[in-house]
């Protein structure tokens, strides 16, 4: 692992030691956590708007859609 700086307001910084206390974690875990999270939320953004944009350019005909009654189900 890498040591990094960081620099944050005073009143997240209190947030982050209150949050990472109640978590019984320290700080650098509380972050390092938390920031995997987001990273993971905006990898999920792009992927959902890459598909909006191919749903967009090429939208689903009509024809194209097998209605659901006539789906075979598999035994």
């Amino acid at each position: 692992m890498k040591t990094i700086q960081v620099v944050m307001d005073a009143k997240l910084l209190k947030a982050a030691d209150i949050a990472a206390k109640r978590q019984k974690v320290n700080r650098s875990v509380l972050i390092r956590e938390a920031l995997a999270d987001h990273l993971k939320r905006i990898h999920i953004r792009e992927l959902e708007e890459r598909d909006r944009r191919g749903y967009a350019a090429i939208p689903e005909r009509p024809e194209d859609a097998i209605p659901f009654e006539m789906l075979a189900w598999p035994d």
